[in-house]
């Protein structure tokens, strides 16, 4: 902010000392013979004069007539000048009229409409731009600083309205997140309560049956083998507390909304070859995009960008970085898109759980992430109703994305 003043202060400034001195120039030129043509051609004639050389006045564009004349002439009259040359009294007649303050008035009035249109255009970008941003410079650190309940002011500007209404739409989704979030903490706690009490019965009355076993109180084989199995049968009811447990904690823990409409297959690939094309070329990698045939797809496209965008970093992470392809083929009513990276070294063991959530291959060495991104894309497929599935070939890896066609 402060620097931005400077400089303004500083092109104002530069603007005032290159006018003064302009001015100083144009003035200076204006003056002595350099800036009167008709001195210079009355100096010519003088020297044709006092050498005593033929002259012609049709030779000179602003002297008229030169006239020797007695000493008693009256001077001063600008339509002619006089000189003496040998001793004797010339007059000059002239003609000029000068049209260097015209000159000046132009260029001053040109360099006074630039430097106001310059200092004009540097105000409005303070206030238009540099300000509103000086504004909400700190709001990104505010929302990572768990900040949210602050709403972010909205401004009628036409620079920064979609960027504010995004951080704005950015703020209530995590506001929202975190209600969610707190939301389902109270739910798991209530239900690990809940079950903690539930497992209470049946494990009390395990050890019920296992103290009166170990103190010899049945001495019927009958009713040993009936406590046997009422003892199987509180196992079985723990284990459904168990399961029931492990099924919730795998349900849906991301929450991901999902607009579905329709897009064109050209706008999912043209988004993710603007971005993909430059970045493998500064890798080195062969980026190849067959040729396909436009079609109508059904779904979100923002999210379907963002499921093949986690499939090219999945290829990029873990293939050997030589070549990258994406291709298609039709089964049915569904447009199938593949991407292909060389040097899988996934077994096909493995195959199976890469869709599974927090789940990393044997492959991925020391690179870093979470075991989401094709947990998220599968997610995603199938709330588009679409699918998504992988296979191992010749060494690549293919991962397809099957979309519902229109």
């Amino acid at each position: 902010m402060k620097g931005y003043i400077r400089l303004l202060i500083a092109v104002i400034a530069a603007l005032a000392v290159l006018f003064a001195g302009s001015t100083i120039i144009l003035n200076t030129n204006d003056e002595g013979d350099g800036g009167c043509p008709y001195r210079v051609e009355a100096k010519r004639i003088s020297d044709k004069i006092e050498k005593n050389e033929s002259y012609s006045l049709d030779d000179y564009r602003y002297i008229t007539d030169v006239v020797k004349i007695s000493e008693n002439i009256e001077t001063g009259n600008s339509d002619y000048m006089i000189k003496k040359i040998n001793g004797n009294i010339y007059r000059f007649d002239y003609t000029y009229h000068s049209e260097g303050k015209n000159i000046l008035f132009v260029f001053f009035l040109c360099f006074g409409v630039i430097g106001l249109f310059v200092i004009c255009l540097m105000i409005y970008i303070y206030f238009r731009i540099i300000l509103p941003f000086e504004r909400m410079s700190e709001y990104p650190t505010d929302l990572a600083k768990g900040n949210l309940i602050k709403p972010l002011k909205e401004q009628k500007n036409g620079y920064f309205g979609k960027f504010l209404w995004g951080l704005d739409l950015l703020r209530e989704r995590l506001e929202k997140q975190k209600a969610e979030e707190l939301e389902l903490k109270k739910q798991n706690n209530t239900m690990v309560l809940s079950l903690s009490h539930d497992i209470k019965t049946p494990l009390g009355v395990i050890e019920l049956y296992a103290k009166a076993l170990e103190r010899g109180l049945y001495k019927d084989e009958e009713k040993k083998k009936e406590i046997s199995v009422n003892i199987h049968a509180k196992c079985e009811e723990i284990r459904r507390y168990v399961d029931d447990i492990a099924k919730t904690e795998s349900e849906e823990f991301l929450s991901l909304d999902v607009n579905n409409g329709e897009f064109y297959l050209s706008e999912l690939i043209g988004t993710v070859k603007s971005f993909y094309t430059e970045k493998l070329s500064l890798l080195k990698t062969e980026f190849i995009i067959d040729d396909y045939n436009d079609c109508i797809l059904c779904g979100d496209n923002e999210r379907a960008v963002e499921v093949i965008q986690n499939i090219m970093e999945n290829a990029v992470k873990y293939g050997n970085g030589k070549r990258i392809d994406i291709s298609f083929s039709k089964e049915e009513d569904c447009q199938l898109i593949h991407i292909s990276n060389s040097g899988c070294t996934l077994s096909d063991s493995e195959l199976p759980h890469i869709f599974d959530s927090f789940w990393r291959g044997s492959n991925t060495g020391s690179q870093s992430g979470s075991g989401l991104g094709l947990y998220i894309c599968r997610t995603l497929m199938r709330k588009m109703s679409g699918d998504i599935f992988a296979r191992i070939k010749d060494g690549n890896m293919i991962v397809t994305a099957v979309f519902s066609q229109v």
